[in-house]
């Protein structure tokens, strides 16, 4: 889970214990305690500029230290009180040619003037163009925090996936029109490179994982689930998968990749549920098909949750209820276990597509919060569709007819109940695959990384 580092700039022309006409300090340094309290113990690390700016000099010393912090992810602006924009705004123009997120915090209250100062910075900021947050808002209103705070988490994400790479194994699965991609707009919008190898080193990697490399990778495996790994082959060429993807997307240094599942390793192989599972848990985000734009949605949800993430087929929408059972062929995390045990065991199940076989996982996702999202493109163009949900688990006597629905059983199992307007979300939906990610505070993160890219959020 990303932790923002975060500069804490604090400016205002009336300082250094200036007191207005009836004695009062103009900067209230005991806010400023309170304010700053609040965004570390929200998550944020602060990186505190010592002085506070109301001079061009100031300002072009302190935007000058950050701008070449690169471990600086974004910047808040609290109004101290008035101050005069000529003498900031050049300094801001130049910090923000980093592309680093700026948020422009006032703190309500009429003593100190601090909304004149916020105010006259963010139309200073709006005339000469500079992207930016504005919020106005309390230091005890979580509401507020939550604004300044998914900013700067969405802007650590955007500059994590700057010079980043997205590694492909093999080609298009499935004839998937709705996951392709186009290096040069990837590269353009996320500054993201798309490198690609076929799978034939993957396969002679995997055949190349010695006993004790197998016996390791198996004792590991072991502990995330409630019955014994299957001691067969089937189970071994599943799990050498898993260890040379490792080996490969770590000797390749991809920072997250997609892989097309199948026609190819299903049937040359083994199929990749098992091993796509294990990467996830692993928190590397990917895909099966060759779905890049799934892929970069696991990626957003595994670094900006503590929870792993499930990827599978929005498998039905009941819209009498909001309910939606997602589906994964095989593949999910198996930490995501509900309460009635850790994850079992299953076959791919499904010879058409991919006869070489391979283990699979069996759960059904524990109950929680959060979000279902997908990135996609409309004419060509980006957009993400977001909605808050909740998982929940069926009741134990029902458990087996409702998993039993589908045809296949023994597949992973979500169970969410989707907070929106379930026709809209139909309309915008943008693939047969939802992402799932827990956390509450992804709703507004993902949001906010829209904002940032330039993206539109179809937030239902």
């Amino acid at each position: 889970m990303i932790r923002p580092r975060v500069g804490f700039i604090v400016y205002g022309v009336h300082k250094d214990g200036l007191v207005d006409p009836l004695g009062k300090p103009f900067i209230d340094d005991k806010l400023l305690a309170a304010a700053k309290k609040t965004l570390t113990e929200a998550g944020l690390e602060l990186v505190e500029h010592d002085v506070i700016l109301a001079t061009k000099a100031e300002a072009k010393e302190c935007f000058g230290k950050f701008k070449k912090m690169d471990e600086i992810d974004a910047v808040v602006l609290f109004s101290g009180t008035w101050v005069w924009s000529a003498h900031m705004i050049a300094a801001i123009r130049d910090f923000a040619l980093t592309g680093k997120g700026i948020v422009l915090w006032t703190h309500p209250g009429s003593q100190g003037w601090r909304p004149v100062g916020g105010l006259v910075l963010q139309a200073a900021m709006k005339e000469v163009g500079i992207k930016h947050r504005f919020v106005y808002g309390r230091h005890d209103d979580p509401k507020e925090i939550e604004r300044i705070t998914s900013y700067c988490s969405a802007s650590a994400m955007k500059n994590r996936l700057n010079i980043s790479t997205i590694g492909m194994f093999g080609g298009r699965g499935m004839g998937q029109t709705c996951g392709v991609a186009d290096p040069s707009q990837w590269m353009k919008v996320f500054g993201v490179d798309i490198d690609s190898r076929d799978t034939t080193e993957l396969i002679e990697t995997a055949k190349a994982v010695t006993k004790a490399e197998l016996q390791q990778a198996r004792e590991r495996i072991q502990k995330l689930f409630a019955e014994p790994i299957p001691e067969d082959d089937i189970a071994d060429r599943s799990i050498r998968l898993y260890v040379a993807l490792k080996k490969i997307v770590e000797k390749e240094a991809f920072d997250f990749y997609t892989i097309q599942s199948f026609p190819g390793l299903g049937d040359d192989y083994s199929a990749t549920c098992f091993a796509q599972s294990m990467m996830l848990e692993d928190g590397v985000g990917t895909s099966t098909l060759g779905d890049f734009n799934t892929a970069l949605t696991v990626k957003l949800l595994t670094d900006l949750s503590s929870e792993r993430v499930y990827y599978g087929d929005l498998q039905h929408v009941d819209k009498t209820n909001n309910e939606i059972k997602i589906i994964g062929d095989g593949c999910c995390p198996p930490s995501l276990a509900d309460k009635l045990g850790l994850a079992g065991f299953a076959q791919h199940g499904v010879p058409t597509e991919g006869k070489a076989g391979g283990i699979s996982v069996k759960l059904v996702c524990k109950i929680g919060e959060g979000v279902l999202a997908r990135l996609g493109r409309n004419d060509g163009k980006f957009e993400m569709v977001i909605t808050r949900c909740s998982i929940f688990e069926p009741p134990t006597e029902k458990l087996a007819q409702r998993k039993n629905e589908c045809g296949l059983p023994f597949w992973p199992h979500g169970f969410v109940t989707a907070h929106c307007d379930i026709d809209a979300l139909l309309e915008a939906w943008n693939n047969e695959y939802a992402v799932l990610g827990y956390g509450e505070h992804l709703y507004e993160e993902l949001k906010a990384f829209c904002e940032i890219m330039g993206i539109k959020a179809i937030a239902l």
